[in-house]
């Protein structure tokens, strides 16, 4: 028994010395095996990664400087931008506004205490469209002219409740109660003129002319020439006047009795400036009790 327990440990012990040098044998031969790298970011690599860290820093601090600056210079606050106000009933603008754009509103409002002027170097054009995106009326204020495009012009009064003026394709209507014309040269009307008056000014004399055509007058129940503050002239300057569908007017008892074969006529007048046919004789038969002028 004492010899095996000898030889264990004499063999424990040999092992034990096996081990060791094999671990000495193996620690030595590590560090000629094993490269050493190190670790971290030198040289030219360190320097860049520094610039833009640098040139990130400078960016952020001109952005920063830039920012303050528009918010100042534009004086944007909770409210609006300086003169643009953002209001719960739209957009207020104070002074003058530049738009570059077409501008799309339903409403366009000047302070009560001023006006709104609507500039521009060409012209100034106002387009309605209907919910399709068509245009149905334009209004355009140019250099040279105002046109409009409508299916129907109205002007109205002030209070908007008469209408003063209106025109279409087929008529134009004024309802004022007095259209004066002051041109030297009077007004020029290329067709024909339906109106229930034509009436000068008081100091001034009424002219109806037609320099290169004829001058017609008609009206269902007669046309009647009057100066009530003045001498009524008449003067008729042609080659051929021609007054159509006078009536004959007679003196005697019964119509029956004039003569049927009367060829030559004289033009009488009535006091009241009505003009009439009379049978020509040796004399003039123009009478005022003549039945013309009795029922006139």
């Amino acid at each position: 028994m004492e010899q095996s327990a000898t030889l264990d440990i004499e063999t424990l012990k040999i092992t034990q010395e096996q081990f060791m040098l094999a671990s000495q044998s193996v620690h030595l031969q590590r560090p000629g095996c094993d490269a050493v790298y190190p670790v971290g970011l030198y040289g030219w690599r360190k320097r860049c990664l520094y610039f833009f860290l640098l040139l990130l820093l400078v960016t952020m601090i001109v952005n920063l400087a830039l920012t303050v600056w528009i918010i100042k210079v534009m004086h944007f606050s909770v409210d609006g931008m300086g003169n643009l106000q953002l209001k719960q009933d739209g957009i207020r603008l104070e002074g003058i506004s530049e738009f570059l754009l077409p501008l799309y509103v339903n409403e366009i409002q000047s302070r009560r205490d001023s006006l709104l002027v609507l500039g521009s170097k060409t012209n100034v054009t106002l387009n309605a469209r209907n919910s399709q995106g068509q245009l149905t009326g334009q209004l355009t204020l140019g250099p040279d002219a105002v046109e409009a495009q409508c299916q129907r012009l109205e002007i109205r009064s002030k209070d908007g409740s008469r209408l003063l003026f209106t025109a279409n394709e087929e008529e134009v209507i004024m309802t004022t109660e007095k259209f004066t014309v002051t041109g030297s040269e009077g007004a020029v009307f290329g067709h024909s003129v339906e109106t229930p008056l034509i009436q000068a000014r008081a100091s001034e004399d009424l002219k109806l002319e037609s320099p290169t055509r004829t001058l017609t007058m008609e009206a269902p129940r007669g046309v009647e020439v009057n100066a009530p503050k003045g001498p009524l002239k008449i003067l008729l300057d042609a080659n051929t006047i021609q007054l159509g569908s006078l009536p004959l007017g007679i003196y005697t008892v019964s119509p029956s009795q004039a003569s049927k074969e009367q060829a030559v006529y004289e033009v009488c007048v009535c006091p009241s400036g009505k003009i009439y046919l009379s049978p020509a004789e040796t004399s003039s038969t123009c009478q005022a009790m003549s039945n013309i002028c009795l029922w006139s």
